[in-house]
């Protein structure tokens, strides 16, 4: 099952849109999103714990807006 993360769900003015087929490869998108785009130097366990609250499932196929 795809998973997706809404940049705005983690706190960013961003509209941002994480697809990843594993939550792993998820959280690494996140995190190089979050350092090439928005200059975040550190990703703190607080910041992973956000991340992963906003994370979606997404059937395969499934639209999303």
């Amino acid at each position: 099952m795809e998973k997706v993360i809404y940049c705005r769900d983690v706190g960013f003015d961003c509209n941002g849109v994480i697809r990843a087929k594993s939550e792993e490869e998820a959280m690494q998108l996140a995190a190089e999103h979050a350092t090439t785009v928005h200059g975040v130097k550190e990703i703190t366990p607080e910041m992973v714990t956000k991340i992963k609250s906003v994370m979606q499932e997404n059937p395969e196929g499934h639209v999303m807006t």
